[in-house]
């Protein structure tokens, strides 16, 4: 009991730890304002009211995918962040399920026992068994189409693993790169861009020396 009192209490406690600088910085600025007649009224203001804590989004992020998005408002990525997760996930699942199969394939082939055939299913029926199966046919089997039949299972099996083994690095990346993405964009929250981009183009006539002047155009670009 002591031990799981001990599990359960950790959490809130680090969550208490890592949202202390973000409690800390709520202080309240003061500051006057000047009205008619010269008087000055004090005025108080909450810093968090301006403050977009990335260590929160991180936070967030990390408990829960998306999370950290809709805490920046950028609610369009959720749907990005768990498609990601979506399609990693097919792929882990995937090779996974081709891995267990081809591996279940290699383990019966090469276990000499007649009972274990599961590499039936994934063989082409088209092959003559015969001609490699030493535990079936031991008086037909060529040796040489046994260990071409033995290596191709083998192979198999290893591709699957690895692309299992890649698709789970790469969720492992996506989770890592949905934080980072949180940061940066609570990090950038108050950044203003203004969005009075304009290009100008105007006709212009340039003198040139001992020539007659020559038409042209003047681009100019306001931000």
């Amino acid at each position: 009991m002591k031990a799981a009192l001990t599990k359960y209490t950790a959490l809130p406690a680090l969550l208490v730890l890592f949202l202390l600088p973000d409690v800390a910085a709520q202080t309240r600025d003061t500051s006057f304002v000047s009205l008619e007649g010269g008087t000055k009224v004090k005025v108080r203001r909450d810093r968090n009211d301006e403050f977009h804590s990335p260590r929160k989004a991180a936070l967030y992020s990390a408990v829960m995918p998306g999370l950290g998005q809709i805490y920046n408002r950028k609610y369009w990525k959720v749907p990005l962040v768990y498609a990601g997760y979506a399609t990693l996930g097919y792929f882990v699942y995937f090779n996974s399920t081709h891995y267990v199969t081809y591996r279940d394939a290699y383990i019966d082939f090469t276990d000499n026992n007649p009972g274990t055939t599961s590499y039936f299913s994934i063989i082409s029926g088209d092959i003559d068994p015969s001609v490699y199966d030493k535990e079936l046919y031991p008086n037909t089997y060529n040796k040489e189409d046994y260990d071409w039949m033995e290596q191709q299972l083998k192979d198999y099996m290893n591709f699957y693993k690895r692309n299992r083994d890649l698709s789970l690095i790469g969720m492992a990346g996506w989770y890592v790169l949905t934080i980072l993405d949180a940061v940066v964009d609570a990090q950038l929250f108050h950044f203003d861009i203004d969005p009075d981009l304009s290009l100008h183009v105007i006709p212009a006539v340039r003198p040139l020396p001992g020539l007659p002047p020559a038409g042209g155009i003047t681009c100019s670009i306001t931000f």
